[in-house]
């Protein structure tokens, strides 16, 4: 086997996770969720989930997969062998190459979207109203204009053709990214692409706070901020609050979705994660706490109310991000220049995170199969383009693909990684581990949590959203729930195939 390729340099590796980390979901995502649960109650759960979830499985991540990477595994099957010497131990792991690349199939047609509104904003293409009415009336010409993007239908979806032509350009241009590697590709994208994302966040934020309300003079970006931030204690008895919170944890880190895994095994053996991890967690909370709670929610409020912003956020995130913001910009100055804005900066958090999404699954043909990378890249790209046209031309069956391979696997993965490791593998090697190479020091408490605290919590969070959520979602059938359904499990007999094969090519290699 030919080596392994290395981050270039530390600052590198250092964006290249922050982007795999920071996502569409830090901007439109955790706003949603925030505000539908009455914000400051929402914080209190999501900080902690921070400290007993976010931090300890960051440092599991990078320290399994920094630990199979310098054993020439990549990925989770390979990686959970090492752990647990079983031979079903393999099988476990299809769910970390399965999962971030059904997460791709339709993420990359979402980022996608950024891509031609941006180009709609460039050329002041999108709707101007002049008055503000009701808030049905103020939105209908923009959530006109997503219909017609996006198509409608009652099963099959007619897209534009503009809007496929956007979907075909960014998952193209995501696998000439990836057919370059890790330096000259992944790592260049977010030395790029992580600063110009800042810079216009930024600009945005800055912009949105000195926005003045031309219909509710009491209506401040202030007062969109306390909406978000002042807690409701009585609420935090409420399971769903927390269970959308610790959610939201795992969606925003990239935790449990094999990835972050995958991007730390091209680490060297003595390389720092301690200090690098934290830094990726911390960066991200940044991007989504300071700046993503700082410009839809606040610039909502300032234009509709507080209770009119509570009607949006019910809405969900493409509502927020790609009805109400553009509305939003049509009634500044240089509104379509802010609109630009916002939406490139919604395509560098989504192009990062594309490409280090589908990372596994290409590691995973070049390590197992000894495939030439570009050979590599191009077949997942292939596999990609035809999965794709399940969510853009069938009702329904993005939320279930998003149900299964966003919610129920990542929970599930995160909960598996963490027991092997402290448990199969030795709570002792396992914190040898984490402080190899540590540039800080590490608390000696996030052994006792990283042991008991954060596996139990997952336990907890996974069982009771099963209860609430999980058997109901399950047991809901439609025509289209039974398309993804079906793809998935296609999908994951062709995983379990290709895993079969490639372990019996090792065997024979030995």
């Amino acid at each position: 086997m030919t080596e392994r390729e290395r981050w270039g340099t530390r600052i590198g590796l250092i964006l290249a996770a922050s982007g795999n980390a920071v996502g569409l979901g830090n901007f439109l995502r955790f706003p949603v969720q925030a505000a539908k649960h009455d914000g400051g109650a929402f914080m209190i759960p999501y900080f902690l989930s921070f400290f007993l979830l976010g931090i300890p499985l960051m440092w599991v991540e990078w320290a399994v997969g920094r630990y199979g990477g310098i054993r020439g595994h990549g990925t989770s099957p390979g990686t959970f062998q090492l752990l647990w010497k079983n031979r079903s131990a393999k099988y476990i792991g299809i769910i970390g190459i399965v999962s971030p690349l059904v997460i791709i199939v339709y993420y990359t047609y979402i980022t996608s979207w950024t891509v031609g509104y941006a180009i709609f904003s460039l050329f002041n293409s999108l709707p101007k109203v002049d008055t503000i009415g009701t808030l049905e009336e103020t939105l209908k010409p923009f959530s006109h204009v997503l219909q017609q993007y996006t198509g409608t239908g009652d099963f099959f979806l007619t897209p534009s053709m503009y809007a496929y032509i956007m979907y075909v350009f960014t998952l193209f241009l995501s696998m000439l990214i990836l057919a370059r590697g890790i330096v000259r590709g992944i790592e260049l994208l977010a030395k790029i692409a992580m600063p110009l994302l800042f810079l216009f966040a930024i600009f945005l934020v800055i912009r949105v706070f000195t926005l003045g309300s031309p219909v509710h003079p009491d209506c401040n970006p202030l007062k969109g901020l306390a909406f978000l931030w002042e807690p409701k204690f009585s609420k935090l008895f409420d399971l769903n609050i927390w269970l959308a919170a610790a959610g939201q944890m795992f969606f925003t880190l990239s935790l449990g979705m094999g990835a972050m895994l995958t991007y730390a095994s091209y680490l060297r053996e003595h390389d720092d994660i301690a200090l690098s991890g934290l830094t990726t967690a911390t960066t991200n909370e940044f991007a989504e706490v300071i700046l993503g709670s700082s410009i839809a929610i606040p610039a909502a409020v300032v234009f509709f109310g507080v209770a009119n912003t509570e009607i949006i956020a019910r809405e969900g995130a493409y509502h927020l991000g790609f009805v109400s913001m553009p509305a939003v910009f049509s009634f500044i100055p240089l509104g379509n220049v802010f609109g630009f804005l916002w939406f490139a900066l919604l395509f560098f958090a989504g192009i990062t995170s594309i490409v280090a999404l589908t990372q596994p699954a290409i590691a995973f043909l070049e390590e197992e199969f000894c495939m030439e990378k570009k050979k590599a890249v191009w077949c997942v790209g292939g596999f990609l383009f035809i999965s794709g046209h399940i969510p853009i031309f069938m009702r329904g069956t993005l939320d279930e693909l998003d149900f299964w391979a966003g919610t129920f696997f990542v929970t599930f993965l995160a909960a598996t990684e963490i027991i092997l490791f402290f448990w199969v593998f030795g709570s002792n090697k396992a914190w040898k581990e984490i402080k190899r190479g540590a540039e800080i020091p590490i608390p000696g408490i996030f052994f006792f949590i990283c042991r008991y605290v954060t596996p139990t919590i997952l336990i907890i969070i996974f069982t009771g959203w099963v209860i609430q959520h999980g058997w109901q979602e399950i047991f809901k059938t439609s025509s289209t729930k039974w398309i993804a359904r079906i793809y998935l499990m296609v999908t994951f007999t062709i995983a379990g195939i290709l895993i079969h094969k490639a372990w019996k090519k090792r065997e024979a290699r030995l």
